[in-house]
């Protein structure tokens, strides 16, 4: 990413309480779009987005992705970070593996302890699989998202990662603790498993598979792509304190926030979690309920069952930028919400209660803020 002059242009400031709710009986797609630019602007916020209703995918962007060149949100050459919302993608590559080694010696599940791969991490023999996709690995080390300054191999991160939490007094298993070093360590199991990068795990059980055309880890974004720049609202001018994601910090991130989509690609691939492409609807259950959950988050998404309609969902940004990554779909995907934000006013509460203007507005009570 090259460097980006610093440039605004005025926005009035409105309070996002003043959207006007539309009735869900007068849906069309043009009105949605006209909504959700609205509620964009009046919550002084840039990005591209999905709408999902009764199945039908709509995606709309408001803004620029990168002020300095104009180009907007939703152009073509722009693929977004996901950050966190890559975790499910991580995790569900763990278990297409696990079912294609299921009939052999090399059988895992997931209660297998994580030593088998780590022996020589700290308090591996008392940490399984599960713990690790759920956060209960009692594994506490951070740092994950502090740039170190130097392009990392996927192998240098994950020994990084290994080292790190060495460095520091293990928690106890069983005890919820969100940590990036949980998903770094999935991506080296997922080498040591397979036999390739995660990288190749990646583009053939991901990419290819889905016939995804705009979803790549960083490294592999191409020349005619572009990564966009996150901005804040500074003294009423939009597209200020430009960040952009450094590629010495992705680099850091394999398996936890490394990946570059689009809404509607990101969209595609939490359908391939439950048609068969990526996995079978009995497959995502395993996935999002595993045995060692000690909340409703399990394998890189909170689950919520709200009047016996669950509901699925995740939030990411990346340490030193401005983004905002949300997604919120019923778990048929027939309904929800992916929102990718690369101009954010207020923090991640902030931007959830945007989006849950944009949720009621596509299927009254039936989604929350969480």
């Amino acid at each position: 990413m090259a460097a980006v002059t610093l440039l605004g242009i005025a926005a009035p400031a409105v309070s996002a309480k003043t959207v006007t709710t539309v009735q869900a009986s007068t849906y069309s797609r043009t009105e949605m779009r006209s909504f959700v630019r609205n509620v964009f602007a009046q919550n002084n916020s840039r990005g591209s987005a999905v709408i999902i209703k009764n199945g039908r995918p709509q995606q709309i962007s408001y803004g620029w992705a990168w002020y300095g060149k104009k180009i907007g949100n939703g152009n073509e050459q722009v693929v977004y970070p996901t950050g966190s919302l890559q975790k499910i993608v991580t995790a569900a590559m763990v278990i297409q593996l696990m079912n294609e080694k299921w009939h052999t010696s090399e059988r895992f599940t997931q209660n297998t302890k994580i030593s088998r791969w780590y022996p020589n991490l700290k308090n591996a023999d008392n940490i399984t699989l599960g713990q690790l996709m759920t956060h209960t690995s009692g594994i506490t080390a951070t740092g994950t998202e502090t740039d170190r300054g130097n392009d990392s191999s996927e192998e240098d991160a994950i020994n990084w990662a290994v080292n790190n939490a060495n460095a520091s007094d293990p928690g106890t298993p069983g005890t919820y603790f969100y940590n990036n070093t949980n998903y770094i360590l999935l991506a080296g199991i997922i080498r040591k498993v397979s036999g390739q990068s995660y990288e190749e795990n990646f583009n053939s059980r991901i990419v290819n598979k889905l016939g995804l055309t705009n979803t790549y880890l960083y490294q592999d974004i191409p020349s005619g792509k572009t990564d966009p720049i996150s901005y804040t609202l500074d003294n009423g001018k939009n597209y200020q304190d430009p960040e952009y994601v450094k590629r010495s910090l992705a680099s850091q991130l394999p398996g936890a926030g490394n990946m570059f989509t689009t809404p509607m690609d990101y969209y595609k691939i939490q359908v391939g979690l439950t048609n068969g492409t990526i996995l079978s609807k009995s497959d995502f259950h395993y996935l999002t309920h595993l045995d060692s959950m000690s909340n409703n988050y399990s394998g890189g998404v909170y689950i919520d069952n709200i009047d016996n309609d669950e509901i699925k969902s995740a939030y990411g940004n990346l340490t030193g930028t401005h983004f905002g990554m949300w997604f919120q779909m019923t778990t048929d995907n027939r309904n929800g919400l992916i929102m990718f934000l690369n101009q954010t006013s207020g923090d991640e509460n902030a931007q959830k209660q945007m989006g849950l203007q944009i949720l009621n507005r596509v299927r009254p009570n039936t989604f929350t803020a969480n």
